[in-house]
């Protein structure tokens, strides 16, 4: 067996074990939406409880207006006035963290579109349920973020 012939079988018999494992992990992604047989959807991450905890917004993405971080499972948002927001991270459709829009004062998941107000409210689908709130509280440069 010449050098070539061996890289081509090696080559097609790592792809006989690898290839039903990635189709298998297509299948799984593609059909997994979250929803249930009556079209709802159920939150694949339960949102964060019992929170309590201090940012510096001294520096950093909540220093600028408009800007935002995602920690402990929560989206934590400074609006262009210059209000804090504080959701949880999880998209209720499938789990995707979402992202703050400063233009539009709203959260957004990248997977599916789903958009949800500032206060949290689903605006836009196929997310069914609304982020859950949290609540701020600034003091000096230090924000606390609380349930």
């Amino acid at each position: 067996m010449n050098r070539k012939e061996f890289f081509s079988k090696v080559g097609f018999g790592a792809a006989a074990v690898f290839i039903p494992a990635c189709i298998a992990g297509v299948v799984t992604s593609c059909s997994s939406d979250g929803s249930s047989d009556s079209g709802g959807s159920t939150p694949v991450v339960t949102p964060p409880t019992g929170v309590d905890f201090n940012l510096d917004v001294s520096t950093g993405a909540l220093a600028t207006n408009g800007g935002y971080l995602v920690t402990k499972g929560i989206v934590v948002a400074k609006t262009l006035t210059g209000e804090f927001l504080a959701v949880s991270a999880s998209c209720p459709h499938e789990g995707t963290n979402v992202k703050y829009s400063s233009s539009g004062n709203n959260f957004i998941c990248p997977n599916h579109n789903s958009q949800f107000s500032d206060k949290g409210l689903v605006t836009q689908g196929p997310a069914n349920s609304n982020l859950k709130v949290y609540s701020t509280s600034l003091s000096g440069t230090t924000l606390r973020v609380f349930s």
